[in-house]
């Protein structure tokens, strides 16, 4: 490669890169809540584990659709869960609403997006304390 070509060589390298996080962002402008709203509504169960990083403790969280469970600190919403058909490339998708509450201090919203099993580092939650990431989602019934 001559030495007039060099100044091309950061874009030759970005360049298929900047498509892989223009097709996730994509992905998930498609995927915005009201888009699922036939998928992963009442009866669904996202199955998620946290870590505790003082404790070194994983904890699996059952997180019933619309209704907000607690980890440590955090208030953990789930409002879509979404899995897709065996048929398919395996994953699931959730859209989770994370705060945190501490006693005596305001509300902290941590988190709000979407969560995809296959790539936790895709979307995920910046805590000093705590990391949360997507599992699966189930049905109610089958949650026993």
């Amino acid at each position: 490669m001559s030495c007039r070509m060099l100044h091309l060589l950061p874009s030759l390298i970005l360049r298929p890169f900047a498509k892989a996080c223009l097709a996730a962002v994509l992905f998930m402008v498609v995927l915005t809540p009201p888009a699922l709203s036939q998928q992963g509504g009442e009866g669904q169960v996202a199955v998620l584990q946290g870590l505790d990083k003082i404790t070194a403790r994983i904890t699996t969280i059952d997180a019933p659709v619309g209704q907000p469970v607690r980890f440590g600190t955090l208030d953990i919403t789930v409002r879509r869960c979404h899995k897709r058909p065996p048929e398919e490339t395996p994953e699931t998708t959730v859209y989770l609403q994370i705060r945190e509450l501490r006693l005596g201090e305001r509300v902290q919203d941590l988190f709000a997006g979407w969560m995809f099993a296959s790539s936790p580092a895709v979307s995920s939650m910046e805590h000093p304390v705590y990391d949360v990431w997507v599992v699966d989602c189930k049905n109610l019934s089958n949650s026993g």
